[in-house]
């Protein structure tokens, strides 16, 4: 993985903040040895500090991974919140449900398989939180139905938008093969920066984190009707 820090702070960071208990923490630690893509620890810590002062209802994860996100998420339901979480790819979602299991929270989170392209036109519940770590390349095309599915008060969070600093350089100086990503990234903070029913920040933590909180709603004409 990517990171826009120096590997010495990151190194620090994770010294000074514990790694999770129980459960949640077996995993993390499986993970990170057997080199799984989950997010960094530092991440999570955000992660941990926005839930605690959110404390959601309803979330949505767009990109499971082995459910270890999730399954953090999880401990700052209020009671009886639930979790539905979108992926498609086989392989990841076996482990996911392997791990939701070893938590019990069958009943908290619900995974949904498929192309989120495909399912998010498809859902009409809300969400307090939504957090956005999957196909980096779709930020773009997913953030209408994130805007739709978030109520005013409610919190966008998605991960890896700084592509390792490299988000900062002129395009001419990407590789050809990641122009494209490059581009499509671009254009997403670009659009989540200026868009007036937003407040948001980008945080240079783990890949690059960027934090949107819904103010108001998108007037009609916005929404193309």
């Amino acid at each position: 993985m990517n990171y826009v820090t120096e590997e010495y702070l990151n190194t620090y960071l994770r010294s000074v903040q514990p790694m999770y208990d129980g459960v949640l923490g077996e995993i993390q630690k499986e993970s990170i040895a057997a080199n799984v893509p989950i997010i960094p620890h530092e991440t999570a810590r955000l992660l941990s500090v926005l839930l605690s002062i959110k404390r959601p209802k309803n979330i949505l994860e767009i990109g499971t991974a082995v459910g270890f996100s999730a399954g953090l998420m999880s401990r700052y339901l209020q009671p009886g919140g639930k979790i539905t979480t979108i992926d498609r790819f086989e392989v990841m979602l076996k482990d996911a449900r392997k791990n939701i299991k070893r938590m019990q929270l069958e009943d908290t989170i619900m995974i949904l398989e498929g192309d989120a392209a495909d399912i998010l036109p498809t859902l009409t519940d809300t969400y307090d939180v939504i957090f956005l770590d999957a196909a980096k390349g779709q930020y773009g095309n997913f953030l209408p139905h994130c805007l739709r599915l978030l109520p005013v008060g409610g919190l966008l969070i998605v991960d890896d938008v700084l592509q390792g600093g490299g988000i900062a350089q002129p395009r001419f100086y990407v590789p050809r093969r990641q122009r494209t990503i490059h581009k499509r990234m671009t254009n997403f903070l670009w659009d989540i920066s200026h868009h007036e029913c937003l407040e948001s920040s980008i945080i240079p933590i783990g890949d690059g984190v960027a934090l949107c909180y819904k103010v108001k709603e998108i007037q009609a004409e916005d929404k193309g009707e």
